[in-house]
């Protein structure tokens, strides 16, 4: 499939692209490169094929979700600069 150079603007005017008059025939020609590669693509037999989530076949690790960290709270506060109450104190930001 070809592009032409009005369908290259109106291209570059839908996706807010500023595109110079003379840089139009080098667009059409990339897009129309595009469009070729695509269709290359579905000329390949994928027939009987699993559809990939990942480019490599692997799991993500899981581990149990227990609390591994924690119970100093003190040590914690002592970062903030404003603490009360065992919390961090804040700012009212709604009246």
């Amino acid at each position: 499939m070809s592009i032409d150079i009005d369908t290259a603007r109106k291209v570059a005017h839908l996706a807010r692209i500023k595109v110079a008059e003379e840089d139009l025939p080098k667009l059409a020609g990339q897009l129309s490169g595009i469009l070729t590669f695509m269709e290359q693509l579905n000329e390949v037999d994928v027939e009987g094929i699993e559809p990939m989530t990942s480019v490599t076949p692997m799991r993500l690790k899981r581990r149990t979700d227990v609390v591994t960290d924690g119970g100093y709270p003190e040590k914690i506060l002592s970062n903030a600069p404003d603490a009360r109450e065992g919390f961090f104190a804040v700012p009212k930001v709604v009246e």
